[in-house]
């Protein structure tokens, strides 16, 4: 995902950097990609998709309310979707996937409340149209990763660093105290990543 904060920036359009995001992760998501982008022209989302519980068009992401405020992009599992989906009473359901009901719960409810009440294994960022808001969040043990960061005046996010690296010019800086991390245990703890200035959304956490 891309949301630009510089008005009046030449670099290429929030699509095309998400185009270049996405086609880097075609291994995360065989069956399809595509890619939303948000009326202004200033934030863009991608997904690439691996069909498991709804196959048809009903699943496919990013994917946006009925009410149009909040678009989602999704990667992982809800356990209690079945529990979510009888709270969310006067929807007319397209399909059977995880990511409509989360992003309809998130309609009805709101982001603090559905985090509190999804079980599950998950990432997802998700905006909100009305505020020009966009929220990131993680599941409560970290399964699902999320990476994000600036480059100029852009906000990048992704599931994996080498859709981070596929964006035009970003270049980052080996963060030598990360390297110390994993030479002396072998990972790099959260939020730090092997990049300066890209960090890693720790496990229950949301960013707003």
């Amino acid at each position: 995902g891309v949301v630009d904060s510089a008005n009046g920036d030449a670099g290429p359009s929030v699509s095309a950097v998400v185009e270049s995001m996405t086609s880097v992760l075609g291994h995360r998501g065989p069956d399809a990609s595509r890619i939303w982008t948000g009326p202004s022209g200033r934030v863009a989302l991608g997904h690439t998709r691996l069909t498991i519980l709804d196959l048809s068009e009903a699943g496919a992401q990013p994917m946006s309310s009925r009410d149009g405020r909040w678009t989602i992009v999704y990667n992982g599992e809800g356990y209690n979707t079945g529990d979510l989906r009888r709270e969310v009473l006067g929807v007319r359901w397209q399909g059977h996937s995880d990511t409509e009901v989360l992003v309809e719960y998130i309609a009805r409810f709101g982001v603090l409340k559905a985090l509190k009440a999804v079980k599950g294994m998950f990432a997802f960022g998700v905006w909100d149209n009305e505020r020009s808001e966009l929220w990131l969040a993680r599941d409560r043990f970290g399964e699902k990763p999320l990476y994000y960061g600036w480059h100029r005046g852009v906000f990048l996010f992704a599931s994996e660093l080498k859709a981070l690296r596929a964006v035009p010019d970003f270049d980052p800086e080996i963060d030598r105290g990360s390297l110390l991390e994993y030479f002396r245990w072998l990972n790099i703890p959260a939020p730090q990543t092997i990049y300066e200035g890209v960090w890693k959304l720790p496990p229950a956490h949301f960013l707003r």
